[in-house]
C-alpha cells in the first residue's frame, strides 16, 4: 500500500512539474546580464515588443544600481 502511494505521489509531481511553463523570463540581476541575457532574449523569439520590454527593463535595472 505505501508503495502505491508512493507512485501515484511521484507521477502526480512528475505531471505537475512538466505542467509547469515559467513563462517569459523576469528581468533581474541573473537574467540581465552575461550568459542570462543570451538565455533570457532567445525566449523572446518571434516577439520583438516583448524582448525590447525586457531589454528595457534590465537597463532601468542597471540604472537603479
Amino acid at each position: 500500500m505505501n508503495s502505491k502511494y508512493s507512485v501515484v505521489c511521484m507521477i502526480g509531481l512528475s505531471i505537475a512539474l512538466i505542467g509547469c511553463d515559467g513563462g517569459p523570463p523576469q528581468a533581474d540581476s541573473v537574467n540581465c546580464s552575461g550568459r542570462g541575457m543570451e538565455k533570457s532574449l532567445t525566449e523572446f523569439k518571434g516577439n520583438e515588443a516583448a524582448r525590447q520590454a525586457f531589454i528595457d527593463k534590465c537597463d532601468e535595472l542597471k540604472k537603479g544600481n
